[in-house]
């Protein structure tokens, strides 16, 4: 085909494109089945002309433009890396962690089920082999489930069910195509069938060295945009290389696959790039892809739509027949999922609960689409495969695909209102009502200052006042009249929009560029899972989700068992740095969003829960603080310097700020200010390197502010912290049972812990120790010792403490103070003679 055909046909497509989506609009269908039906149409009355006898008089250019050459390759090679990218790029990843079990059973189990299931079921009807069946069953297996989440979207589903939907989307191409690649060596003429043991290991090679190879790429991809900072589209220009080559890597080098390494590298650049990337490039770049994926997603629709004539010329009445039964098959393996696994998964509470409705709404929105018509395209173009399973595979796969986006497809939101999920719960249409009285009420003051402002005729002010007054009236009688809403739920919803302002506060600093960008995306994932839990447990969920974002999560546990039993620090010491950072920008936060309740909950909810939700928030800045200070405690001089960090990132901002205005009122030029602007950027990117936090640093630190070391020589406070070990413990720990004869002792150097004493329950603080009386007397604990708070304790073996013991006089006066208060008397051979005291 040559450019000129190529070119016109590309522009024509790019028409379709930009006709289909208001179209889909207007006639309220999916714009993937606008775009399936007018594909479907343009190749079929291009097919038309082909094969009559108007293609002898057509123009050489026309004919080649009516038979554009479309492979498997272009949907493979072009299309389909581009559009997973994207999804990859542009999915809340973190969130997807959180829920990685049901997206995968949706995903991948639910392929592998529909692969099983529609082959069983074609065995029987069919004298194609099980292998082709099995084929046919896993090139039909994966969905497009872009409508129904759209369509969740619109009807506000639960985010966490959209996201499991969004989830499926991104990662069940992977794993269909991946079991494609597998049974299609079991039809090909001419090549042998792969054994058990071939099958063990082709399977997780295509799976894990895609994992891997995705990974690496994109680890070496971000590393080189970093390089070059200043220049974002040289940066994009890049980005736009990686998926390609990963692709082609994966495939042709490698023999794994492709699919998932891409995946695994949009995932990998959705991670790691905020954090290495200034704000602007990453925003730039995302919108690019924006673009890039509509086009993408666009054409492998509409040239899919093309193939649907050719794929199906040589139907017979057989094949609706076998049509049917994998429709059947389909809809019952969905079904193994969707009332068989999802609820197993609610029970577990790894998965939220699905309600029925929704349930029906997946399995009427499992639509097929482009990736199901590319495979069975390369089937039919595989010179290997014997022409029987070509044409069962391109004539069952186009069927199916086509009752999906004909018969499915233009039903969907008519399934969608009959199960009722179009209509708003019953709590928000109660709000609703006083939503709109209220709103009403700050509109007609405003237009009567705008109406004043024109200075508008009196007789048309009256008139729109009076118009305007009776919509307000009537708002008003409806919310007095709607079901009046517990507090208990308005508190919800209050702790809801709190949560929703704190989202928008985070977005807006960040663009200030007050908020580091490496930490933006894991705020803004703590806040949407605070709006998600709080929708489904009200405060107590809320204040749950506010604790779990102050840092102590599974990872940050992993972290402190490995430096507690490896000894390998650096994991923790970047958590603890990054949640020290978080912190202060969370307390940043909370501190503005009082102002919010006052100035815009109240006028809604009332004073009483107002008030309700400044006590709320009280106590999540209480926790915050709390959380602050114990880091100060611990780390003081790495928490100055991060203040200290903060305070010079604020005022680049603001002195940028004036540059620009100074700019925009004409008062320095164009050169003069891009001058300014970029010794500004040289000066925040050394601010926004952050100091790393060395734990055998803040040791020292701590020695030196801990009141009995205060008289050691420098020397020997060095020793001393070397021989001291960190460990880090979470609330509950018990640190020294009862009858246990302690082997050292424990200094705190944060938290809290409690032990009994005399019947009586004593705490100790920062700056105190234990575990020396017993470790003196060797007579084993009476009261058990737990910490109460996350604490870090600095722990000394028994031979270390009495060598410090007879060198450091404060610790041996604290010490005998300690075994008085306690009614203990410590013998000679406890305790050597006492140290001098120093000058």
């Amino acid at each position: 085909m040559d450019i000129i055909a190529l070119v016109g046909a590309l522009a024509v497509l790019f028409i379709v494109i930009g006709v289909s989506e208001p179209l889909s609009e207007r006639l309220r269908l999916p714009f993937t089945v606008i775009l399936a039906i007018v594909g479907a149409v343009i190749g079929a009355g291009a097919l038309y002309v082909l094969s009559s006898d108007l293609a002898t008089t057509l123009n050489p250019v026309m004919r080649r433009f009516l038979e554009l050459p479309i492979r498997s390759n272009i949907f493979l090679y072009v299309l389909l890396p581009t559009l997973l990218f994207q999804v990859a790029l542009m999915v809340n990843a973190r969130r997807m962690l959180d829920d990685w079990v049901p997206i995968l059973v949706m995903a991948v189990g639910a392929v592998i089920v529909a692969t099983v299931v529609i082959g069983y079921a074609l065995s029987p009807f069919t004298s194609l082999s099980f292998a082709a069946c099995l084929l046919i069953g896993a090139i039909v297996s994966t969905t497009d489930p872009s409508a129904v989440v759209s369509i969740f979207r619109n009807i506000a589903a639960p985010q966490r069910l959209t996201r499991i939907v969004e989830g499926e989307s991104l990662l069940n191409d992977a794993a269909a195509i991946a079991l494609f690649g597998f049974f299609l060596t079991f039809v090909m003429s001419g090549v042998p069938d792969p054994s058990l043991q071939d099958a063990l290991v082709i399977f997780p090679w295509l799976v894990f060295g895609g994992v891997l190879l995705g990974l690496f790429l994109a680890r070496l991809t971000v590393a080189l945009m970093s390089v070059i900072p200043t220049f974002p589209r040289a940066q994009v220009s890049i980005s736009v290389a990686l998926p390609y080559l990963t692709y082609i890597i994966a495939e042709q080098f490698l023999a794994t696959s492709g699919v998932i390494a891409v995946v695994v590298a949009g995932l990998t650049l959705n991670l790691t790039g905020p954090g290495r990337l200034t704000p602007i490039s990453w925003s730039y770049l995302r919108e690019v892809w924006e673009v890039l994926a509509y086009w993408a997603g666009a054409l492998i629709f509409i040239l899919a739509a093309l193939l649907i004539p050719r794929l199906m010329g040589d139907l017979r009445l057989n094949d609706l027949y076998l049509m049917g039964v994998v429709i059947l098959a389909a809809f019952f393996a969905r079904g193994i999922i969707l009332w068989g696994m999802l609820p197993a998964l609610s029970f577990v509470r790894l998965s939220p609960q699905v309600e029925p409705a929704y349930r029906a709404a997946i399995l009427w929105g499992g639509l097929r689409g482009a990736v199901t018509l590319a495979l069975a395209l390369a089937v039919t173009e595989n010179a290997l495969v014997p022409p029987a399973i070509k044409r069962e595979v391109g004539i069952l796969a186009t069927g199916f695909t086509l009752f999906t986006l004909l018969v499915q497809g233009t039903t969907l939101r008519w399934v969608i209102a009959r199960l009722g999920l179009d209509r708003l719960p019953r709590l928000d249409q109660a709000l609703s009502n006083q939503v709109i009285a209220v709103a009403l009420q700050n509109v007609r003051e405003e237009v009567a200052e705008t109406a004043r402002d024109f200075k508008l005729p009196q007789e048309v002010i009256r008139s729109e006042a009076k118009r305007f007054g009776e919509r307000l009236d009537g708002a008003v009688k409806l919310a007095e009249a709607a079901e009046e809403i517990p507090d208990r739920d308005r508190v919800t919803l209050g702790l809801v929009a709190l949560a929703g302002r704190e989202r928008d506060l985070i977005i807006e600093n960040f663009r200030q560029q007050l908020f580091s960008a490496r930490l933006v995306d894991r705020m803004l994932s703590d806040v949407d899972r605070l709006i998600e839990q709080t929708r489904g447990g009200g405060r107590n969920e809320y204040r749950a989700a506010g604790r779990k974002a102050l840092g102590y999560g599974g990872w940050y546990r992993l972290a402190v068992t490995i430096h507690n039993r490896l000894r390998w620090s650096l994991p923790l010491e970047r958590m603890t740095a990054e949640r020290f950072e978080i912190l202060l920008n969370q307390r940043l936060i909370l501190g503005e969003l009082h102002s919010y309740i006052n100035s815009k909950i109240r006028r809604i909810h009332g004073r009483r829960v107002a008030d309700l939700l400044h006590e709320l928030l009280r106590r999540r800045e209480e926790e915050t603080d709390n959380a602050v200070e114990g880091l100060r405690l611990q780390y003081p001089g790495y928490a100055e310097e991060m203040e200290r960090r903060f305070i010079r990132r604020a005022s680049l901002r603001l002195e940028e700020r004036e540059y620009d205005t100074l700019f925009s009122d004409g008062l320095i030029s164009r050169e003069l200010h891009a001058t300014l602007r970029n010794r500004l950027s040289g000066r925040r990117s050394k601010v926004e390197a952050r100091p790393a936090l060395d734990f055998a640093l803040q040791k020292d630190a701590f020695l030196r502010s801990f009141p009995l070391f205060e008289g050691m020589r420098d020397d020997q406070r060095r020793k001393l912290a070397r021989a001291l070990r960190t460990h880090h413990v979470e609330p509950g720990t018990v640190l020294l049972r009862k009858g246990e004869v302690p082997h050292c002792v424990y200094f705190i150097a944060s938290g809290a812990v409690e032990m009994e004493r005399k019947g009586q329950k004593v705490r100790l603080g920062r700056g105190e120790f234990f575990g020396h009386i017993g470790l003196l007397t060797r007579q084993p604990r009476r009261a058990m010792i737990s910490a109460i708070s996350h604490c870090t304790l600095l722990s000394l073996d028994e031979a270390r403490f009495k060598r410090l013991l007879t060198r450091n006089r404060s610790l041996y006066d604290a010490v005998l103070h300690s075994a008085e208060l306690r009614g203990v008397t410590l013998d000679s051979a406890a305790l050597s003679d006492p140290p001098q005291r120093l000058p």
